[in-house]
């Protein structure tokens, strides 16, 4: 099976299903010289953990990691880091009942037709607990990117129709992490929690819009033409399962905007060259222009319903309902934040060492640009 691995210099391979004995990655290309531990990985794998709240699945998992290779006296060996997360509270007995059912908005058709097997314990491969090595590798990512002064930080800003006002950094920092869907605004992050009650109670699912915002990264960051920061940025999160559709910067506004409405006016602030707004949400021809990286993505509702749905019973090639029973999230957005997060971080420490802003093999010694400097 292709496609399991992410990235160029630092690579991130996961593997696992959601209904097997364990679920993890292993982590290459990652300089020597990082501290790191486990206490690391597992403040950010608690972020996207189940049963947190009454908005996410009731399934019981502690998501302890441990980490098998690459540490050695606390810091990293420049050898890759492998990591493990033990499955503790699968129940695939929901799933025996449906084992030959199409689970509509699911990958249960396209892995069939793709493999001509599937695991159909919770997805198998597909399922979200997939993500775990996402963020997992993320945390080494977000603790590299701190070293470079790099910061970066998801929030909701769309649950089920009702938008958040646009808010500061500063508040994003503080609030997104005080309510169960993960929203900086607290008064749309009440009504939010609401309605996907709402949703949960009439055995339907709800769909947002994530942002996610990296700061500190300098101007010079990426590549031309087709590994565009911007592109890898748009296929790291595209990769996230549950994910619809992308937008940098002003993003799908730009198509109703003038030239001279789009563009960013250019300054001399403190010596340094800046842009005057951000549409161009910090990228610019695949490359960072040193103001804040925005994306934005679009979450689909959870596929997972309680209501009767159509479908085809796949051993009999007969139509019939289904109706999914188990333990979901009634949305998605609040828990896929920090799987955001991770995805970003991954692709902005793997082109800040591209770009040379990082040494490849060592934290000790002066990247590349600085050398040429």
């Amino acid at each position: 099976m292709t496609g399991n691995t992410f990235g160029t210099l630092f690579r991130v391979t996961t593997w696992g299903e959601s209904h097997g004995v364990a679920v993890g990655s292993v982590v290459d290309g990652c300089p020597a010289g990082l501290e790191l531990s486990e206490t690391d990985i597992q403040r950010e794998l608690d972020r996207r953990r189940p049963g947190q709240s009454d908005l996410t699945t009731p399934r019981v998992e502690s998501d302890s990691v441990r980490i098998l290779s690459g540490i050695f006296q606390g810091v990293t060996t420049g050898t890759p880091i492998s990591m493990i997360v033990f499955n503790q509270d699968a129940d695939s007995s929901k799933y025996e009942r449906i084992a030959d059912l199409l689970r509509p908005g699911h990958a249960d058709y396209t892995y069939h037709e793709r493999y001509g097997v599937r695991d159909y314990r919770g997805g198998g491969r597909a399922s979200a607990r997939e993500t775990i090595g996402r963020v997992g590798a993320g945390a080494i990512a977000k603790k590299l990117l701190r070293t470079q002064s790099v910061e970066v930080l998801g929030h909701v800003a769309e649950l089920g129709g009702i938008k958040a006002e646009k808010t500061p950094i500063g508040e994003i920092r503080s609030n997104t992490e005080r309510n169960p869907v993960r929203c900086a605004d607290t008064d749309a992050a009440k009504l939010m929690h609401n309605a996907v009650i709402e949703a949960k109670e009439d055995g339907e699912s709800l769909g947002g819009i994530v942002e996610i915002i990296a700061i500190g990264v300098p101007p010079g960051v990426g590549e031309p033409v087709f590994k565009k920061l911007s592109a890898e940025l748009a296929a790291g999160l595209m990769s996230i399962g549950a994910v619809k559709g992308v937008e940098i910067g002003t993003g799908f506004k730009a198509a109703s905007m003038r030239g001279s409405e789009m563009n960013d006016p250019f300054e001399i602030r403190n010596g340094e060259i800046h842009t005057m707004t951000n549409n161009a949400g910090g990228i610019l021809g695949g490359i960072s222009t040193g103001e804040p990286i925005i994306t934005r993505i679009a979450v689909k509702p959870t596929p997972s319903i309680a209501k009767p749905q159509r479908t085809v019973n796949i051993k009999r090639m007969k139509e019939t309902d289904i109706i999914i029973e188990g333990r979901h999230d009634p949305a998605i957005p609040p828990r896929i934040v920090p799987v955001a997060e991770a995805m970003v971080a991954l692709v902005l420490a793997d082109h800040m060492i591209q770009s040379g802003f990082i040494h490849p093999t060592r934290l000790d010694r002066k990247p590349e640009k600085e050398r040429k400097e």
